[in-house]
C-alpha cells in the first residue's frame, strides 16, 4: 500500500458505478474533488443485482481489513428493477427480496466500524424510448419502465430512512433537470457527462450536510504534503513562493 493513508471512500454497484470514471463521470469528479484528500476505490460490477453483491459483499468489505472505509456509496437497484424474464434467468429480483438484501447490505457495512458512513443511491429513471431502441441482438429483451423505476428508487428511499442512512433520490433528481432524457443518458440508462454532474453534485450536498463526526466533506478534509515550499512557483513580484496545494481553477466546475 501506498502511503500516507488516506480515508477512504468506495463506490460499490453496478455499471453505473463500474463505468463512473468515463464519460465525465460522477466518479472521475469524486476523485478529483478529493484529490490529495481522499482515495475513491471503484468497486463497480456491470450488470449486477442487489443478491449477486449480496453474495460478495463480505469479500469487498472484509470485517477484519486492517482499514475500513469512510464513506460507501452504494448503488444497486436498476437491474432488479428489470422485468422478469420467462426463464427466470436473468438480474430481475423481486421488490420485497430486494430490500431485504439491500438491508443486509446496509447492515454488514455498519457493522465494519463506528465511524464508516453509508450513502445510498436509489434507481434513476431512464428513457423508455430510447432503452427500446437500442436492444442488443445479443440479449432478450431488456424491459425498463419508470414505473418499475420508481417503485424501487421509493423502496430505497424509505429503507434508508428506516435504517437513518443517508440516501440520494435519482430517480425524483433527474426528473428535475430540463429535458433529462436527452441530456441525462447516454443510450437511455447509462449517464452521460452531464447525468454524472447530477449525480457528484446530490453526493457532494449530502457529504456536507450531514453531520458526521469527522466531516468528510472535501473541504473539510486536510490536504496532503500542503506545506509551504521554497520548491513551490514563484509569484510575480520574485520575492516568495506560492502554494498551489489547494487550487481548483483547473476545475471543468467548482464544486461547493
Amino acid at each position: 500500500m501506498v502511503g500516507p493513508a488516506r480515508p477512504q471512500i468506495v463506490l460499490f454497484g453496478s455499471s453505473i458505478v463500474q463505468m463512473s470514471f468515463g464519460h465525465g463521470g460522477w466518479g472521475a469528479i469524486l476523485s478529483e474533488v478529493y484529490a490529495r484528500k481522499a482515495d475513491i476505490i471503484l468497486r463497480g460490477y456491470y450488470g449486477w443485482n442487489s443478491s449477486r453483491a449480496l453474495e460478495v459483499v463480505d469479500q469487498v468489505f472484509p470485517k477484519d481489513a486492517a482499514v475500513q472505509p469512510s464513506l460507501v456509496i452504494v448503488y444497486f437497484g436498476g437491474n432488479d428493477s428489470m422485468a422478469p424474464h420467462s426463464s427466470g434467468l436473468g438480474p430481475h429480483v423481486p421488490l420485497t427480496e430486494y430490500v431485504d438484501n439491500m438491508k443486509k447490505i446496509a447492515l454488514h457495512l455498519q457493522s465494519l466500524s463506528d465511524s464508516t458512513r453509508i450513502i445510498f443511491l436509489s434507481s434513476p429513471p431512464v428513457d423508455e424510448a430510447k432503452v427500446r431502441q437500442n436492444q442488443s441482438p445479443y440479449l432478450s429483451e431488456v424491459i425498463r419502465t419508470n414505473d418499475l423505476c420508481k417503485t424501487y428508487s421509493d423502496a430505497c428511499v424509505e429503507l434508508c430512512q428506516e435504517l437513518g442512512l443517508e440516501v440520494v433520490d435519482l430517480f425524483s433528481t433527474f426528473q428535475k433537470a430540463d429535458d433529462w432524457k436527452t441530456v441525462c443518458f447516454t443510450d437511455g440508462i447509462h449517464l452521460s457527462a452531464q447525468g454524472s454532474k447530477i449525480v457528484a453534485g446530490e453526493i457532494l450536498r449530502v457529504v456536507k450536510e450531514a453531520e458526521w463526526h469527522p466531516s468528510l466533506h472535501w473541504k473539510s478534509m486536510p490536504t496532503e504534503f500542503a506545506d509551504d515550499s521554497p520548491y513551490d512557483l514563484v509569484s510575480a513580484d520574485g520575492k516568495q513562493t506560492v502554494n498551489s496545494s489547494e487550487w481548483t481553477y483547473f476545475w471543468e466546475e467548482q464544486w461547493d
